[in-house]
């Protein structure tokens, strides 16, 4: 059975959609990284904080307020950090910066900032947000298995006469130590033989698409670039919008049933709300495109074409369903988030975030960082869950992040005052200065292109949201966005940072392509 569900794996997965893009000067190409699934976690991971304390500074102006912080000290392993504050409607007004002792090498880091904001945060007056639990938190930052800790908070000076704005720093600070657990077993993209193999080339377990094989050779080789003056090239030519279907979006490749989720072999079962083998139950009868019901020990949703994704949806212009990394594969520990999940009448529009936890990752440990993330949003801030619902790593994998089902209207916690009507994309990394890849653009414009066809949006179109209450919009605001735009557009913050940001427009005009717009 486990070869006929990799046979219909490697199928779909060759039926899903090339996406070829034109990328800015600078645009980095990473090389294709295959993914790994998950067993079931051997070690849940664990989350340990340290209250900071004053620091006494040489020089300080009498009056000034104090830096808090730790002085250097050996502690428990760790692989991720962030700060947290008791009242998440105070805002961190300072800098915080922290340098961590690798295990095993007793190295050193250099000082690194973690940026200080409380953005991604679920709405003020909704369920989650009213919680006693929820605490202010700055973004998590990805530092590696670590065994040593330094931190220090400094506030920015008081200005003068600004109403509303207490001088120091907000009560309650403390340091979060995320470790996120052992790393998922073997399984896809092992190569041949592996748990759920099936691809020659072990490449399964990456993306679903392979960007470099996508790009039409041109005159400047393969990969079809734009030549620039330096020799090197610049993506392929065009603006990144190829009307019409894409190469790859034909019929349903002979063998594979376009109504097929997950293999029933390996524990999965065709869509239409049927109940499956383990007791629970699926409720996607009335939504044949949903995959909610995929049971939680598939590893992934596999990608379909986009007639096949038409047939499902019953859309005219809807991009293919790329292929997704279920919150199995990337190991979430289920007990840690709360049983029920909360959903919204539609996605009206998408936010692009990025996580700002580093670009010192390896795709292989995008599921490690995956579920630092949860762990942070979930122990350390207060949340019920994850506060993304996808994640996209720099390799263009794509990874189910807030549970609810990947096809529904899940309310997320990821653009404060705009969670409604949502949904939230965050590309992990921090791109205020670094361009993000090929691979990372052509993944979330794949799958805005499938999302918003389901609910029937035009990528390149606008909509009209309301203010749940931001820092940029009061609560009742009706306010006219982009139906793909970025945090920053609704929350004063640099998120999703200025390289990304930049990329929307080419996110935009490559999802309204593959939808056939």
């Amino acid at each position: 059975m486990r070869a006929l569900l990799a046979t219909s794996i490697s199928a779909a997965c060759m039926a899903a959609l090339a996406l070829p893009l034109a990328f800015p000067s600078g645009a980095t190409a990473t090389v294709h990284v295959p993914v790994r699934a998950a067993t079931p976690d051997t070690s849940p991971g664990a989350t340990r904080t340290l209250p900071l304390a004053p620091l006494a500074t040489s020089g300080r102006a009498v009056g000034a307020p104090l830096s808090q912080g730790l002085r250097a000290r050996a502690v428990q392993p760790f692989s991720m950090i962030g700060v947290t504050w008791d009242d998440v409607g105070t805002d961190l007004r300072g800098t915080v910066q922290v340098r961590t002792r690798a295990t095993g090498t007793g190295t050193w880091s250099k000082w690194r900032t973690v940026e200080a904001h409380s953005d991604d945060a679920p709405d003020a007056g909704s369920s989650e947000g009213s919680a006693g639990a929820v605490r202010g938190s700055t973004s998590p930052l990805w530092v590696g298995r670590s065994d040593g800790v330094e931190v220090r908070v400094v506030p920015e000076a008081p200005s003068g006469g600004r109403r509303g704005v207490q001088p120091g720093l907000p009560k309650g600070l403390r340091l979060e130590m995320v470790d996120p657990g052992d790393e998922p077993g073997d399984g896809l993209g092992d190569g041949p033989g592996g748990e759920l193999g099936g691809d020659p080339g072990g490449d399964l377990g990456g993306s679903y698409l392979d960007p470099d094989a996508a790009l039409d050779p041109g005159p400047a080789g393969p990969g079809g670039g734009v030549p620039r003056g330096d020799g090197t090239t610049d993506g392929p030519a065009g603006d990144g919008a190829f009307p019409g279907e894409p190469s790859g979006g034909g019929e349903p490749s002979e063998g594979v049933d376009p109504f097929d989720g997950v293999g029933p072999g390996e524990g999965g079962y065709p869509l239409g709300g049927r109940q499956p083998q383990d007791g629970t139950t699926t409720d996607n009868a009335a939504d044949p495109g949903d995959t909610s019901g995929t049971p939680v020990e598939s590893p992934f949703v596999p990608a379909l074409s986009r007639s096949q994704t038409e047939a499902l949806t019953g859309q005219r212009f809807t991009g293919g369903r790329p292929r997704i990394i279920t919150r199995f594969g990337w190991g979430a520990d289920e007990q840690l988030r709360s049983e029920d999940s909360e959903l919204t009448d539609a996605v009206s529009a998408i936010f692009v975030h990025h996580t700002a936890t580093g670009n010192d990752y390896e795709c292989a440990d995008s599921p490690s960082v995956i579920r630092g993330i949860y762990r942070y949003h979930v122990k350390s801030s207060g949340w019920r869950d994850i506060g993304y619902n996808f994640l996209v790593d720099k390799c263009g994998n794509i990874y189910e992040g807030r549970s609810g089902g990947v096809s529904k209207a899940v309310f997320g916690a990821h653009t404060l005052g705009f969670n409604e009507h949502t949904m939230g994309i965050a590309v992990l990394g921090d791109y205020s200065e670094d361009e993000p890849s090929r691979e990372a653009l052509t993944a979330v414009a794949g799958l805005a292109a499938w999302k918003l066809g389901i609910y029937g949006h035009n990528p390149e179109g606008m909509t009209y949201l309301v203010s749940g209450g931001s820092n940029r919009y009061p609560k009742g605001t009706r306010v006219r966005m982009n139906v793909i735009s970025g945090h920053r557009d609704g929350f004063a913050t640099q998120c999703p940072g200025t390289e990304l940001y930049d990329d929307l427009g080419i996110i935009r005009r490559t999802a309204a392509g593959l939808q056939g717009r």
